[in-house]
């Protein structure tokens, strides 16, 4: 049986809100040591907020871990006390081997450094030693794609250049343990797959131990070998990533999106328009999973407040990047007296590939001004073992995808 290379024992950190330190040096150094031998006295319960509370999992050596959670969880609250830069309140962490990370990409960057000094300057701060350095130089170069720029001060740097070479740099730590926040949320699709292709590498390959968190569901469901799930602190889900994923996306949907609200006083929106009920409804759903040959089923019920309101409704389906796919109105419509409508569509089966997807709703005069928007207020995840997307034409979704005003 592996023996696992991180262990994490009832881990739990405090802060205390509104207070930087105490009055005195003397007293920070108590608290100090305090936390450093177990000892630390309980802060006062009304001051007190708890970023983690008893999160305990293990990770064997290669392992890829995803961590996700909303904002505000303590994923890098975590991440931060593995990496050595805060001290847990109560609780353990026990770790074999070098450990380096990345908790923002491009941290120890200067703009008036070329790309190259930064290399060196970047890796060094994050634990490389020169020499180790100057021998994976030309790796990390060619994997950046900038060799013609190296030279140039990366102050002129486009942010995708930026990117590129931070991330160049974190893929070629000399590390057992390599932490990443965020970054595998950097640069264009073709260097987004040029860096899930080196995570891969990094694990399969060379052995190393990885903890990531980040937000693309898809990115880590491809990735990694368990996800853990934080939320307000506390470890909620330890597993394989697709039910966890899906469970994780399954309770972070937009609080209405479940809700029927009864009267029009008490539903969101403003003083022209209420929304009774919004939800995207698959024709099949195993353990919470949702498989991309579902049918999604849109229905959207809404209050008219001003009488002989003219309103179209639209209706935008972006990728997890914020790619627009689906872009579709249901034709203006005169609301005539105050009433309860219906709008109603769906999305075919397959035509999304697998993956995660955010929905927004917006009302429309008929000079196409917002009347009333909710940007993101339904998300979904979408799993198969298909190896590619079918090629659907957008004219071919726009004749089938219409949605009917009722």
């Amino acid at each position: 049986m592996a023996k696992p290379v991180i262990e994490f024992n009832q881990v739990s950190k405090s802060f205390e809100i509104g207070k930087l330190g105490s009055e005195t040096l003397r007293q920070d150094l108590i608290q100090y040591w305090q936390q450093l031998i177990g000892k630390a006295s309980p802060a006062s319960a009304n001051n007190t907020f708890w970023a983690l509370q008893d999160v305990s999992f293990s990770v064997n050596e290669g392992e890829v871990i995803g961590i996700i959670g909303r904002n505000g969880s303590g994923k890098s609250t975590l991440m931060k006390i593995l990496s050595r830069v805060l001290l847990p309140t109560k609780g353990q962490i026990r770790g074999r081997g070098k450990i380096s990370s990345i908790l923002e990409v491009g941290t120890g960057f200067h703009g008036e450094l070329t790309g190259l000094e930064n290399i060196f300057l970047n890796a060094q701060i994050l634990g490389m030693k020169k020499y180790e350095v100057s021998q994976k130089l030309e790796e990390i170069i060619a994997f950046s794609g900038i060799e013609d720029f190296i030279n140039t001060p990366v102050k002129r740097y486009s942010s995708g250049m930026y990117v590129r070479l931070a991330f160049s740099v974190a893929a070629h730590l000399d590390a057992d343990i390599l932490i990443l926040d965020e970054v595998l949320a950097v640069g264009d699709a073709e260097f987004q797959k040029k860096c899930l292709s080196k995570m891969r590498e990094l694990a399969s390959t060379e052995g190393k131990t990885t903890l990531i968190i980040s937000h693309d569901m898809q990115a880590l469901r491809q990735l990694c070998n368990h996800i853990a799930y934080l939320d307000k602190g506390r470890l909620i889900e330890y597993g394989a990533p697709t039910p966890t994923i899906g469970k994780y996306l399954y309770q972070e949907k937009i609080e209405f999106l479940n809700q029927d609200y009864s009267s029009a006083s008490t539903a969101p929106g403003n003083a022209y328009l209420r929304v009774k009920r919004v939800a995207i409804t698959p024709s099949e759903r195993i353990d919470q999973i949702i498989y991309r040959d579902s049918i999604l089923h849109f229905e959207l019920e809404f209050w008219n407040i001003v009488p002989a309101l003219d309103i179209k409704v639209r209706l935008f389906v972006f990728s997890f990047s914020g790619e627009c796919l689906i872009n579709i109105d249901a034709p203006l419509k005169n609301l005539g007296q105050q009433n309860l409508h219906k709008v109603a569509g769906e999305i075919p089966s397959s035509y999304l590939g697998a993956g995660s997807y955010y929905f927004s709703v917006y009302f429309l005069d008929a000079s196409d001004k917002k009347v009333l928007g909710f940007d993101t207020c339904l998300s979904i995840d979408l799993t198969s073992e298909k190896p590619s997307d079918l090629d659907i034409p957008q004219a071919y979704i726009a004749s089938i995808l219409k949605l009917r005003h009722e």
